[in-house]
């Protein structure tokens, strides 16, 4: 717990690990899940020890209640009378999705429900996204007379253009299902076959060389940047750095010995 003035604070967001998989679970359901200081606070702190551990593999975002995340909290973002420039309450929020979108390590989202606003910008920084099929996405801003502006630097990163203009710009309220088709989820899950499918990618995502992992996220940012030469000098640069590398030659022998990479959490870990 946290303390405030020696009295101890719940917190908002809980952690644990097991077979190399941190669950962060975001636990504010009496307001949504909203982006609060405090829960910001939470959430970067338990970010940052997932990141700094050495036995977690693997990261997966959730939440509890209904509702994924709401978005920011508007009862802290009411400028007090006399202050009507004073930026409003953001807290770590940028860079909390930077954690998440620079992350070395894989990160899930697991939806349990709805997202809202500026809960979608975290769906968007997370490498997966899998949500139940009754889950509804809207990006509200501009009916309340702001903008998606923060998020929309991982957002527009994963929307398809036209969908993105669409959604941003009327709020209307949209499915799991279109969710996937425009790039904000990877899937789009029955229920009762979310954790199953949680599951799964988590499994193959340990299957990975840690190191292989963090390089093979940036080629997926940075490649499609690269013109055709210089994206074939140096990836035949990084491949053969690769294929020598420690990670890369313990790999090769697994392969070859027909045995578990030494990188993958054993039974006993799970």
């Amino acid at each position: 717990m946290n303390t405030d003035g020696g009295w101890p604070v719940e917190r908002l967001v809980h952690k644990e690990v097991s077979g190399g998989v941190a669950t962060i679970t975001l636990d504010s359901p009496r307001n949504r899940n909203a982006l609060s200081v405090r829960l910001l606070g939470d959430l970067e702190d338990r970010l940052n020890w997932a990141l700094a551990a050495d036995d977690v593999r693997v990261i997966v975002l959730t939440a509890t209640g209904p509702v994924f995340c709401s978005g920011a909290d508007l009862k802290e973002q009411r400028a007090e009378p006399g202050n009507a420039h004073e930026a409003p309450v953001t807290a770590s929020f940028p860079e909390i999705m930077n954690l998440i979108w620079e992350s070395p390590k894989p990160v899930v989202c697991r939806l349990n429900g709805t997202a809202r606003a500026g809960g979608l910008g975290l769906v968007a920084a997370c490498d997966f996204a899998i949500a139940p099929d009754s889950a509804s996405f809207a990006f509200t801003e501009v009916r309340l007379g702001v903008v998606p502006a923060m998020i929309s630097v991982t957002v527009l990163r994963r929307l398809d253009p036209r969908a993105a203009a669409e959604y941003l710009l009327t709020g209307e309220v949209f499915d799991a299902a279109r969710a996937q088709e425009i790039g904000l989820l990877t899937r789009a899950v029955p229920e009762e076959d979310l954790d199953s499918v949680v599951a799964h990618y988590a499994g193959m995502l340990l299957r990975g060389g840690p190191e292989a992992l963090a390089i093979t996220k940036q080629l997926v940012r940075t490649v499609p940047t690269l013109t055709v030469e210089e994206g074939m000098r140096q990836m035949a640069e990084l491949s053969a750095r690769r294929f020598t590398s420690a990670e890369g030659q313990e790999g090769i022998a697994a392969f070859m010995e027909k045995r578990p990479a030494s990188w993958i959490p054993g039974p006993e870990e799970a």
